[in-house]
């Protein structure tokens, strides 16, 4: 594997990323089909939420963020493993959210303000269509309520 492959292959893992945080922020729930394989397995239990396939993450993100129209996920640095031939890749990259009940500003200390952090750990494939997600596993580290 080339410097220049790795380093296109990094960028196109950190766009994965990038659509991911725009999927769940927009609510575009369909916009994660660019994001995982259809068999992936997308584990939140962390952050107390459900351990499925993509079609099962992808309803239950809905119904549950409905509750927060306000959203921002911010996606910070990242490591990325290639395996073998360059086909599969460990990624893991820090980020931040903040789940607000409006989107409409609101005082700081408003009941139901959301944010927390962690990791997202990916375990990433090369398909015919570009990068994807096989497996999201989120770790919670942190979180704050009102």
């Amino acid at each position: 594997m080339t410097l220049t492959t790795q380093t296109a292959d990094r960028l196109e893992i950190a766009d994965v990323l990038a659509r991911y945080a725009y999927a769940v922020d927009s609510g575009d729930w369909d916009r994660l089909d660019s994001v995982f394989t259809e068999d992936a397995l997308i584990d939140y239990t962390s952050a107390g939420g459900v351990r499925g396939r993509r079609d099962e993450a992808k309803a239950w993100l809905a119904d549950v963020l409905r509750h927060w129209p306000g959203r921002l996920h911010l996606i910070g640095v990242m490591s990325v493993t290639f395996d073998g031939d360059g086909d599969e890749a460990a990624v893991s990259a820090a980020f931040a959210d903040t789940l607000a009940p409006s989107r409409e500003a609101i005082a700081a200390d408003t009941s139901g303000l959301i944010q927390g952090g962690g990791w997202y750990h990916h375990r990433m494939v090369r398909t015919p269509a570009g990068w994807r997600s096989r497996e999201l596993v989120e770790e919670q580290t942190w979180r704050t309520m009102r």
